[in-house]
């Protein structure tokens, strides 16, 4: 799916890490949210409340999931999921495009 019909986008960016992670909040008709970002090159660390699906859009990450004690390489058209209520560390290799889906 390359676009989102009869969605509300929440105009204030969730900005992390300095400014070097950001995204925007798309919420669909049933309640289900999903956020559209942008992750410059670095290392970073994010924590789950929710199930989340991490699609890379476009870009190159390594990423070392829970539980994983080897780091997994994505490219632009890849995705991977993140249990709830864990946290996942991130080598982005280059500007990465990222949408992430949250599963209740």
């Amino acid at each position: 799916m390359t676009t989102f019909d009869n969605v509300s986008v929440v105009k204030t960016a969730n900005v992390y890490f300095d400014g070097k992670v950001t995204s925007r909040t798309v919420i669909f008709s049933d309640g289900s949210k999903k956020t559209l970002g942008i992750m410059s090159e670095g290392e970073y660390e994010f924590g789950t409340e929710l199930k989340e699906i991490m699609e890379i859009i476009d870009g190159n990450v390594d990423v070392l999931l829970p539980g994983n004690n080897e780091w997994q390489s994505f490219h632009g058209g890849d995705s991977f999921e993140v249990p709830a209520n864990t946290s996942f560390k991130v080598k982005v290799l280059d500007l990465t495009d990222y949408c992430c889906s949250y599963v209740l």
